[in-house]
């Protein structure tokens, strides 16, 4: 479905500094994404597997977001992918007829902005040097584009839908979603499949895999409608971190629509900028393990 409108998702919130919940369990569909079979939903608190168990099938480690500093964020973006390159950060958003990619310093005015035109619907981004990569939802097409000035310079067919793409720099290969329990593993010019890896948390299926970045030889996803972060090891698919990124923002600052989505490595440390669909603020974070020090 492309649709102009803001997306509306039944959800729970809580008060501030309680988990924030937002759910499509009652059956909104956003643009873009849709919600997940019962089947498919993971539950956070699954047991672990047995001692002995092989390494892909071991419980990931629980850590959670540790916030070091709060920074505006444009509360009409429909955000799709994030991606901090040298001290440019860049967004791109969907809505069909309201999608576009943006770039400047992370918390202030963009410097540069390019549209996609209706009925096109943005998706991910990645950053490869002096190009960009443009995902588009179900409209088959990707757009490369000169990272400095944004300009299309070539559509590429894309024989799935859009979610999620990043760059794997030392395996010289992109990464992408398309919100099942699959990544894949793509040619950086042509962008043709060389090889998927299904998404396991302690052994069973994980979906709904979204915004991605790579960051040395893992790969980072939100896990959409939640307030998750999964760690992949993309060698085996297996979850190797359940990151609890909840309470972030109080309930009453979201719109409807609102979602956790935009996860963005801070090149040369271990920081993230993160932020979501139609949210009022961006935060730049550590993930610490559960239990530490507090907030």
């Amino acid at each position: 479905m492309r649709d102009r409108t803001r997306p509306v998702l039944s959800g729970t919130a809580l008060l501030a500094g309680a988990l924030l919940l937002v759910s499509c369990a009652a059956g909104g569909r956003a643009p873009g994404h849709a919600p997940a079979p019962a089947g498919d939903r993971i539950s956070r608190h699954s047991p672990a597997p047995a001692a002995g168990a092989p390494a892909a099938h071991r419980a990931a480690a629980r850590l959670r977001v540790k916030v070091l500093q709060t920074l505006p964020h444009n509360p009409a973006a429909f955000t799709e992918g994030l991606e901090l390159a040298g001290r440019t950060l860049y967004e791109g958003t969907g809505i069909s007829g309201d999608s576009w990619v943006q770039a400047g310093p992370p918390g202030r005015k963009p410097t540069v902005r390019a549209s996609l035109r209706e009925p096109l619907f943005g998706e991910g981004i990645t950053v490869l040097g002096r190009t960009l990569w443009q995902l588009t939802w179900r409209d088959r097409i990707a757009v490369e584009r000169d990272a400095t000035t944004l300009k299309e310079l070539r559509r590429v067919r894309y024989p799935d839908e859009g979610w999620g793409i990043c760059f794997q720099k030392d395996r010289h290969r992109l990464v992408t979603s398309d919100g099942s329990t699959r990544l894949t593993f793509r040619d950086p010019r042509t962008l043709a499949a060389t090889g998927r890896v299904t998404v396991t948390e302690n052994g069973a299926p994980l979906s709904r895999l979204n915004e991605l970045e790579c960051v040395g030889t893992a790969v980072y996803a939100n896990v959409y409608a939640t307030d998750r972060i999964v760690r992949i090891d993309p060698a085996t698919g297996a979850v190797t971190a359940d990151i609890d990124a909840s309470g972030l923002v109080r309930a009453d600052r979201l719109a409807p629509g609102a979602v956790l989505n935009g996860v963005a490595a801070v090149p040369g440390t271990d920081q993230f900028l993160i932020t979501g669909k139609y949210w009022p603020t961006m935060f730049r974070v550590t993930f610490a393990p559960v239990g530490g020090t507090g907030r």
